[in-house]
């Protein structure tokens, strides 16, 4: 009896590896970073909670289903709010990603995180990342103890889209609320909501609907295995501040970030980019000084153009395009690793 049950188990578990073809089905590794998906709430129905509670393995056991789609495996590299994200997270994400895509036995990766920077860490590994692999990043706007907490599907559906060999040579991407985003487009747009993720200016790259997804296009830049940056030898990366720029604003701020050591400054400027007199001088006498100047928009929407109300070819300065400025200061913190040229940081921003 007890091996007729051993015997039966051995089969379940076969089966439960294996896709309705027979194949092997795709082996996918979470990598479990903290946020709201692995928060905690001393009540079902309360605003307030804890990111970074839950383990990796919690966040699986809370989807059975994910056998269904992939074989599945979790590692946890931190457990903290996305508030607290932190260079030495990003470059140990990072190298880990890349490791783990260079083996064999790994088919894609999804990644949980908080959802206040994710936008900042999935562009981050859109231009780090060495691999065609699906990298999927997912997360949720409610703590796993919510009522309709939303990260059990989230997760998911990231696994689906880490597995779906149709994702493969996309970039990174994040996949949350039945959605699929580049990471070069994704913004969050909403304190609380669970459609917060928007991508306004190219659109979805697909949509997903419980494990089923339908692609639209790839990313339009570069990306992943085209980008010419690596972080394989970086322990650090440049200090670049973001200002955000007001009515009367003095330029002594700018003064003060230079003087902190700022290798490079990210204006959220007014309208296009653009920044009361006194700003405009401390800004150029910070680029005299080698701090690299990107000019963004604090507005929501919108392209930052090149010498467009500001003369960027006279001040030396780098036009951030379609980049907000959380985004444009991961990619001169990035060009910053390999120049202090505002001509090639500005080829960069075209680029990338």
């Amino acid at each position: 009896m007890l091996r007729s049950l051993f015997g039966i188990s051995l089969l379940i578990y076969g089966l439960s590896a294996y896709g309705q073809a027979g194949k092997p089905l795709p082996a996918v590794k979470i990598i479990a970073t903290g946020g709201t998906i692995a928060g905690e709430a001393a009540t079902s129905a309360q605003a307030g909670y804890t990111s970074g509670q839950v383990g990796v393995e919690t966040l699986i056991k809370a989807v059975p289903t994910l056998s269904k789609v992939a074989r599945v495996s979790g590692e946890q590299i931190s457990n903290v709010g996305s508030q607290d994200m932190s260079d030495e997270i990003w470059l140990k994400l990072a190298k880990r990603v890349n490791q783990l895509a260079a083996m064999r036995d790994v088919d894609g990766i999804a990644i949980t995180h908080g959802t206040d920077t994710m936008e900042e860490t999935a562009y981050f590994l859109h231009l780090v990342a060495k691999t065609r692999k699906p990298v999927v990043l997912t997360g949720s706007m409610r703590p796993s103890t919510a009522l309709s907490a939303d990260g059990p599907l989230n997760i998911y559906n990231a696994v689906a889209v880490a597995a779906d060999p149709q994702a493969v040579g996309r970039g990174v991407l994040v996949s949350i609320n039945d959605q699929i985003h580049s990471a070069h487009d994704v913004i969050k747009t909403d304190t609380t909501a669970t459609d917060t993720f928007m991508s306004p200016y190219h659109g979805l790259i697909g949509a997903t609907a419980y494990g089923v997804s339908q692609y639209y296009r790839g990313p339009f830049k570069k990306h992943t295995v085209q980008s010419e940056f690596s972080v394989d030898n970086v322990n650090s990366l440049p200090r670049v501040d973001i200002i955000y720029v007001y009515e009367d604003m003095p330029g002594d701020v700018v003064d003060a970030i230079v003087k902190l050591g700022a290798k490079g400054i990210v204006v959220a400027g007014v309208g296009n980019g653009n920044m009361p007199k006194a700003v405009m001088d401390a800004l150029g006498r910070a680029a005299k000084a080698g701090v690299v100047v990107v000019r963004a928009s604090r507005v929501a929407l919108g392209f930052v153009g090149r010498n467009v109300e500001v003369d960027d070819n006279k001040m030396s300065f780098v036009a951030a395009e379609e980049l907000n400025p959380p985004k444009a200061r991961v990619l001169l913190r990035l060009g910053l690793l390999k120049t202090k040229d505002p001509k090639q940081i500005q080829t960069m921003f075209n680029t990338y």
